[in-house]
């Protein structure tokens, strides 16, 4: 594979998901995210949703609150027999304004990166269509 393989989702982060005070949405959230980033990504390698193995680092760098529109991107860094490794980042592109009212938000000049992480998704062999 030598062009470059990547999948976004960008995703309202509902009221509904603040877990805790402030508004504030639980990083597992963004995590979740990054789950259904590298399903896409192993359908786009092997026509298979594969099995998420592991990350193997999480970086929590700026918080998420309900009402924020969150962009997640994968990259892959690192192909083998049956894994795929990805590189992956969520970046906040709408911030919701509680300060301002309860609906208020706004277009984010630049993207805060929320979450940078890695991981792992494994296809079984038998199930690759490569």
């Amino acid at each position: 594979m030598s062009e470059e393989i990547t999948a976004t989702l960008r995703v309202r982060i509902g009221q509904e998901e603040a877990h805790y005070g402030g508004n504030l949405v639980e990083g597992a959230r963004i995590l979740k995210l990054f789950g259904d980033v590298i399903t896409e990504i192993a359908i786009i390698t092997d026509g298979d949703e594969g099995l998420f193995a592991g990350y193997a680092n999480i970086e929590f760098l700026a918080p998420v609150y309900a009402g924020d529109f969150i962009e997640a991107t994968g990259r892959v860094t690192r192909v083998g027999n049956t894994s795929r490794t990805v590189a992956f980042e969520a970046r906040k592109v709408v911030a919701s304004r509680y300060d301002l009212a309860p609906s208020a938000a706004d277009v984010l000049p630049e993207p805060v990166v929320v979450v940078r992480a890695t991981g792992t998704t494994v296809i079984p062999k038998a199930h690759s269509r490569t």
